[in-house]
């Protein structure tokens, strides 16, 4: 049979196609087409593209040994070390003879600090592959881990006589001379290993970054500059010479070279950050969120754009917009630790504390070496009240990040809290090891010599901290503060005023000044000096705070002191402090009701603030409004579990509310095992005891309480005395009693109980 040749045409055609579905049928074809695209992505520097193409490769063969080796080569250009690992396992697994990735994980097993692993692979390649430079190469990471510097010298003088053109051995040959103080030896190893790969980029700016730390900086500018021009694309030149320009106080220069060079680095993520990544570690949050709302539109995909701009939203207080786009982060992998911790920030921020330690804990739970997790869920439980489980989360922030300055801000505030002087002279030490020139550490641990009346120490810190910045108010307040300890106010003032006249709205300055007026008993001077900084700076609420505080200490004026604070409220709905000082004035002036009102609008702006319910709840035992007394502390301690000022009071307004007496102990001892230096506290317990019976340790509560009365030089205490008298009236020791209710009598005749003691004193005389 004859076929026309249109038919032969068309037959021919579908035999090709079929062919064709064959070929991309048959799973060795379609294995190494994916391989090959892998290899073109990973050449053009396309990594996660590439990764997408290999993982497809091994889906369709999981004993394809070439594509779990190209994989692990591109997880290690993506810096993703577990997965790298995990795909040269495996492909040791299938080619025990593939020696490159032998050394390959020898390398990542070194960075990874687990050398006796590490030390088998370089002891099967030592013997396998003793003429390949990079065995020896391998060997030195392990000896320089080790800390045998000689014997990684040793191997690398191997790698480079079996191929003097080893780049990488004359790079790192130079590091190690480096570090051991042969400049000459390190600058030929540098130079070697640039002209040995002049499109090494770590070798090129290894010999710049050589020439900036032995201070040959025009060498390093030209170094720098010639590298950009080896790699046109690559950002790294051009940060290295941006962070040049900022080392030489150059910002507008490093500023000028990243505005021209962005542009032509369009084409990585790094290179299109770089200017708002400056603006951003310069401290210029307006245009580093400027830049970087362009980029987020620009990139909508770039996940690390997403994570710095929420991190400049945060920093900005535009937490909705922060949140929203972090949302978007945590859509995408629910379990992205960096979102998990710009999460729990927000929520911070917010006041939404229970729900920013659960995902903080989530976060820390994920990654337990995190750090920065480890802080910020500090600050979220310091924000909560609870300041020891912060102190244990910025002590582990700071083992596993020794270079986290904000860990150590904060263990310095914790410090001054607890007026533990030498744990702040610890974190300031840290501060100025990690920011030597700046004023913050020294200002800091000269506040802690001032406190310990090392003056000299003092002196000498607080000089330093001016020196080092002489329009920073930090250095002027602690050269005050130490010249107001050495009774020298002419020169406390004037620090002060130094202080204030380069930060007129540092209230620490102001603090200091108005603390200088009222120890020379000088109040007019005090108020005048709050007046006049109110005059140059009205908006500011910590002002209006100090002038009320200067009208209570040194006029005992308390309308006006009344009328400052309320203004410092109304300013600041958040100023705790000045809300505290507002309602307990009301309190005095006889506006009882008032400062109950102050509170509760307190509360409600600030409802995880626990001193405010422990006002109120004060404010209503003194009105013997039991059950609101006891509402008020409850809930103070659903904001701060175990609060100790909450949990004593507690317990008392429910003995006299007729509330469960084993609560009330267990409530009454843990005030007393947290501050059990409170006379207070120990009455509080002592009447518990009593209450159930347990007469003998009662009285020894009580007799604790009036011994440290008398200690901290308090006024004597008639319900001490009362209650132990009665304790004592129980132990059938009357002779005791009666005294300690005659005592009551002479200290208080109008005591509010007297009736009662009276009425005990004539049961004694019966």
């Amino acid at each position: 049979m004859k076929f026309s040749p249109y038919f032969r045409s068309f037959l021919l055609a579908g035999l090709i196609a079929i062919l064709l579905v064959g070929c991309t049928r048959d799973p060795n074809a379609r294995k190494q087409k994916y391989l090959k695209n892998g290899q073109s992505f990973f050449a053009k520097g396309q990594y996660q593209a590439a990764a997408i193409e290999f993982s497809n490769a091994i889906k369709i063969d999981p004993k394809f040994a070439d594509a779990h080796y190209q994989l692990a080569e591109t997880y290690l250009k993506l810096q993703q070390w577990i997965r790298a690992y995990q795909e040269l396992s495996r492909t040791l697994e299938l080619q025990p003879d593939n020696y490159q990735a032998h050394i390959d994980i020898a390398n990542l097993l070194v960075a990874g600090h687990d050398l006796d692993h590490a030390k088998d692979h370089i002891d099967l390649l030592l013997q396998k592959q003793p003429n390949n430079p990079l065995t020896h190469i391998a060997a030195a990471n392990l000896f320089s881990a080790q800390q045998n510097v000689p014997g990684a010298m040793q191997e690398l003088q191997k790698a480079i006589t079996l191929d003097p053109n080893q780049s990488e051995a004359h790079l790192d040959l130079a590091l190690l001379e480096w570090k051991s103080n042969h400049a000459d030896l390190a600058e030929d190893q540098f130079k070697k290993a640039a002209a040995s790969d002049p499109n090494s980029m770590a070798a090129q700016l290894g010999l710049g970054d050589f020439y900036e730390s032995v201070g040959r900086l025009p060498e390093a500018e030209q170094q720098f500059r010639h590298a950009m021009q080896v790699g046109p694309q690559n950002p790294d030149p051009v940060a290295s010479l941006a962070r040049l320009y900022m080392r030489e106080s150059k910002e507008s220069e490093a500023e000028q070279l990243l505005k021209n060079e962005a542009p032509k680095l369009s084409s990585t993520s790094k290179g299109y950050r770089m200017l708002g990544d400056f603006y951003f570690a310069t401290g210029q949050l307006g245009p580093a969120g400027t830049e970087y709302a362009a980029l987020y539109k620009q990139h909508p995909e770039d996940i690390q754009v997403k994570k710095n701009y929420v991190q400049i939203l945060i920093l900005q207080g535009q937490f909705d917009e922060a949140n929203k786009i972090n949302s978007e982060v945590l859509k995408a992998n629910a379990n992205d630790n960096d979102a998990l911790i710009y999460q729990g920030q927000i929520q911070t921020r917010q006041n939404k504390l229970n729900d920013a330690i659960q995902t903080l804990q989530t976060a820390v739970k994920n990654d337990p070496n995190n750090g920065l997790a480890h802080y910020h869920l500090g600050v979220a439980f310091e924000s909560s009240g609870d300041s020891a489980r912060a102190e244990g989360e910025w002590q582990k922030a700071v083992q596993l990040r020794p270079d986290l300055t904000q860990a150590y801000r904060a263990l310095a505030a914790a410090a001054i809290r607890r007026g533990d002087m030498p744990g702040l002279e610890q974190s300031a030490a840290h501060i100025i090891t990690l920011k030597p020139n700046s004023p913050e550490g020294y200002a800091m641990r000269a506040l802690s010599y001032t406190n310990r009346k090392d003056f000299a120490h003092a002196g000498s810190d607080a000089s330093k901290a001016i020196s080092l910045a002489p329009q920073n108010v930090a250095g002027y307040v602690q050269m005050g503060n130490l010249r107001l300890a050495q009774k020298n106010f002419a020169e406390a003032e004037k620090s002060y005023r130094q202080g204030l006249d380069h930060d007129p709205s540092s209230s620490e300055a102001l603090n200091g000044l108005i603390n200088a007026y009222l120890l020379q008993k000088q109040p007019d001077q005090a108020v005048a000096a709050a007046q006049t900084q109110i005059s140059k700076v009205p908006g500011n609420s910590a002002f209006y705070d100090l002038l009320g505080t200067a009208f209570i200490n040194g006029k005992k004026d308390m309308q006006s002191a009344e009328a400052a604070f309320a203004k410092a409220a109304e300013l600041d709905k958040n100023d705790s402090d000045a809300l505290i000082k507002l309602g307990q004035v009301q309190a005095a002036n006889g506006k009882s009701d008032q400062a109950i009102a102050t509170y509760e609008k307190a509360i409600q702006d600030n409802p995880n603030e626990v001193n405010f319910y422990i006002l109120l709840g004060e404010l209503y035992e003194a009105k013997q409004d039991w059950s609101h007394a006891q509402s008020e502390y409850q809930q103070a301690l659903v904001v701060q579990p175990e609060n100790p000022l909450a949990s004593n009071n507690l317990a008392y307004v429910m003995l006299k509310n007729g509330g469960s007496l084993d609560t009330a102990l267990t409530l009454a001892q843990t005030a007393h095992r947290a501050i059990p230096d409170s006379p207070n506290v120990s009455d509080t317990l002592g009447w518990v005891y009593y209450k159930r019976g347990a007469y003998q340790s009662a009285a020894g509560l009580f007799e604790e309480a009036l011994r440290l009365t008398n200690k901290a030089h308090q006024p004597d205490n008639a319900t001490y005395h009362y209650h132990l008298g009665l304790a004592y009236q129980k132990n059938h020791e009357p002779s005791l009693a009666k005294k300690e209710f005659l005592h009551v009598l002479k200290i208080d005749p109008n005591y509010s109980d007297a009736t009662d003691v009276k009425k005990a004193l004539a049961e004694i005389k019966s």
